[in-house]
């Protein structure tokens, strides 16, 4: 099932999810609309506090950084099986040069922007079934998952911008926030106070 995306705005998104045990009522169904939520929005990552959920979980499919617009292979050509569920994941190491690279959100339609990031992480999960695993990941990758990471501390790519800039996106985020978008899928609004 589709659900609706909660749309910048909405104080979940600004909170810092729970982590969960196994047995985790309707979890896998959570997890299969989550994947067809993100892919009905064509997007690449989706984290549990986006559809409602403030609990620590995301999943990812980067499959499009595999390849480029005409289709041929880009040199991230490795991601294009990378499909993952993460729960209850934490960055324990983050390292390398911060590099820029522009940024959207499903939560917040319309607005990209360039953020730095470190280019690679090493980080603790567990899969879907709660088996534990500790995985360094790079490039791409790295910074979906930091974007999606951020997602389960309350914290938006825009939080990451210049405060000059922030300033000049405020105008935008409001708009977002009382359902002035044309995001072609669904989104939840809670107006700014």
């Amino acid at each position: 099932m589709i659900l609706p995306i909660r749309a910048y705005g909405d104080p979940v998104l600004k909170k810092v999810a729970q982590d969960i045990e196994p047995g985790h009522p309707g979890l896998e169904q959570l997890i299969a609309d989550m994947f067809e939520t993100m892919y009905a929005a064509s997007g690449v990552g989706l984290a549990a506090p986006q559809v409602g959920q403030s609990i620590r979980l995301f999943i990812v499919d980067a499959s499009p950084f595999a390849t480029d617009e005409d289709g041929n292979p880009t040199e991230d050509e490795h991601l294009k099986d990378f499909k993952k569920v993460f729960i209850n994941p934490y960055i324990v190491e983050e390292d390398g040069e911060e590099w820029p690279f522009e940024e959207g959100c499903l939560s917040i339609p319309g607005i990209r922007e360039a953020v730095q990031r470190q280019p690679r992480i090493v980080l603790q999960y567990l899969d879907e079934a709660f088996k534990e695993h500790e995985e360094a990941f790079e490039g791409f990758a790295a910074r979906v998952i930091q974007h999606e990471h951020d997602h389960l501390d309350g914290v938006l790519f825009v939080d990451h911008l210049p405060p000059l800039r922030r300033r000049l996106l405020q105008g935008k985020l409001r708009d977002i926030s009382r359902g002035k978008t044309d995001a072609q899928y669904k989104l939840r609004f809670t107006p700014l106070k």
